[in-house]
């Protein structure tokens, strides 16, 4: 858990310092107006990617199909608009690649392999309290 805490806390310097870096270049106005544009691209991707996941989901149930890839293409979706709409230039990157379908396959292979790992190791998956 600490693990995480760590990447989330240095993720969010780095965007801090990407932030003040690309002001310093191009001036504080052109910086917020990216920022903006990036956070209505995210919402906007969001809407198309989310809405096409879901229906490759149904349509999987109704054939009677497990939906499994379909179901972390959505949370890929979820994940790259969530870091669409924060406020970063590296956020916003990754963001990116989690939301266009011809990189998502990159991240779903690690997904897979990271819970392929937990299930051969009797680990489950549980939510903690702070």
């Amino acid at each position: 858990m600490r693990k995480w805490l760590l990447i989330v806390i240095v993720g969010l310097l780095v965007d801090w310092w990407t932030i003040s870096a690309v002001g310093a270049w191009l001036g504080g106005g052109v910086s917020f107006l990216l920022l903006l544009l990036s956070a209505f691209a995210g919402f906007y991707l969001m809407r198309s990617e989310g809405r096409k996941s879901w229906m490759e989901m149904q349509q999987q149930l109704q054939q009677g199909l497990p939906p499994g890839h379909a179901m972390l293409d959505g949370f890929c979706v979820l994940l790259g608009s969530v870091l669409l709409m924060l406020p970063g230039f590296l956020s916003d990157i990754i963001g990116l690649t989690l939301l266009f379908p011809f990189t998502r396959p990159l991240y779903k292979v690690y997904m897979l392999s990271f819970i392929e790992r937990k299930l051969r190791n009797g680990g489950s998956f549980t939510i903690r309290r702070w």
